[in-house]
């Protein structure tokens, strides 16, 4: 397990990236829900956000690919629209143990 953050240092409904273990990914709050998956599309492998920390659309409804504007849900990575659409972003399992976010690269779906 790895050690993110602050589970208060995430604003709701916001994207915040993260190098952990050598790994690219990215996590999602979503109300009292952290949901984390590795910064790859499934599309052509590469990094899905615009700027840093911007993976979301602009009413911040779902993660948005950058290159090709693919579409994905929050809360399962399922793409939605885009070249890549009915493929998932690989999801990290993350917790949120006494206010800290967790993730575990080794437990990645």
């Amino acid at each position: 397990m790895h050690q993110l953050c602050n589970f208060e240092q995430l604003t709701n409904h916001h994207s915040k990236g993260f190098e952990v273990a050598g790994q690219s990914l990215f996590v999602v709050r979503k109300n009292e829900q952290v949901y984390a998956y590795l910064n790859s599309c499934p599309h052509l492998g590469i990094e899905l956000n615009w700027q840093e920390d911007g993976f979301l659309t602009y009413e911040k409804e779902l993660i948005q690919c950058s290159t090709h504007g693919a579409l994905f849900t929050i809360d399962k990575g399922h793409c939605v629209a885009g070249p890549c659409s009915g493929e998932h972003l690989t999801a990290i399992d993350t917790r949120v143990e006494q206010g800290v976010v967790w993730v575990d690269l080794a437990v990645a779906r």
